[in-house]
């Protein structure tokens, strides 16, 4: 295999035999690596070959980002609770996942609390996933303290577990939904970007996250199952706290409202504020 791009000592994009682009991990695989340059089979610890028409060098940079023990506790924990066949090969449901624990370890490390308010409403929605979700957490636990300086992850994110999960049980399905999501995801970050006068790399990390969150609003959308009765205090907070994100999700609620012929609950509108005031405050680039 040869190597196209060095991320780090650990991460690499390389051409595979068949001249596929693949994302290599593995201790020191990128030390004094060089474009061009033959990959050390012997270092490879796993490939990661991109799916859905993914970008892989967003996936490279995904990966490099995420501590090499948190994918390999990632993985090994769905074997074990049996994900591995169904979804341990899924390399956006394994990068989401891994992408996901890094953080929240790092939140845990720092003492940041963060409340999931959607627990009941995913428990009940998702019972399966949401077993899972526990499962998975469990299993991850037991590796992530028996690591040097490791700590567990708190209950509360079994939830957000739960919801990569049904994420990824829905990117299974009907791909023409799929490519309509993709071109209504598109729309709604130029109606974010015309709002606020900016202008995003597409490919960055910060974009990629809330394009994870709007999928999770898609599922929600194509189940029937939008957000309804949440606690009136926190959409409240959420409406006076960002009021130019709001009047943005508005915008975008009529667009899906054309687009999928689905109207947004209040509840809805007011959590895709809060997501778009949060990609809306990590622009790449002001607009010319």
């Amino acid at each position: 295999m040869e190597i196209l791009r060095v991320f780090n000592n650990n991460v690499v994009l390389a051409k595979d035999d068949d001249g596929t682009e693949v994302v290599l991990t593995g201790r020191g695989l990128g030390f004094q690596g060089r474009p061009g340059g033959a990959v050390d089979a012997a270092k490879v610890v796993r490939k990661f070959v991109p799916s859905d028409g993914r970008d892989p060098d967003h996936l490279a940079q995904m990966l490099a980002g995420i501590a090499p023990e948190t994918v390999r506790a990632v993985i090994d924990a769905m074997h074990e609770t049996g994900l591995g066949d169904d979804m341990a090969g899924n390399t956006a449901v394994v990068v989401a996942l891994a992408d996901h624990v890094d953080n929240a370890l790092r939140r845990v490390r720092e003492g940041i609390a963060v409340e999931y308010p959607l627990r009941a409403e995913v428990c009940n929605l998702y019972p399966r996933e949401f077993e899972q979700g526990r499962t998975l957490l469990a299993a991850l636990n037991r590796r992530l303290v028996s690591a040097e300086g490791g700590v567990a992850l708190p209950d509360g994110e079994a939830t957000a577990l739960t919801l990569h999960l049904v994420n990824a049980g829905f990117a299974t399905g009907d791909l023409s939904y799929t490519y309509m999501m993709t071109g209504v995801i598109q729309q709604m970050m130029t109606i974010i970007e015309a709002s606020y006068g900016i202008t995003f790399d597409r490919d960055s990390v910060s974009v990629s996250r809330f394009i994870t969150h709007v999928r999770y609003l898609f599922v929600r959308i194509h189940q029937g199952r939008q957000l309804e009765h949440e606690p009136e205090p926190i959409v409240q907070a959420i409406r006076q706290s960002y009021p130019e994100a709001l009047r943005c999700a508005q915008k975008i609620a009529a667009v899906l409202e054309l687009r999928l012929d689905a109207n947004l609950t209040e509840d809805e509108i007011a959590y895709l504020a809060l997501h778009v005031a949060r990609v809306s405050s990590q622009p790449a680039e002001p607009a010319a």
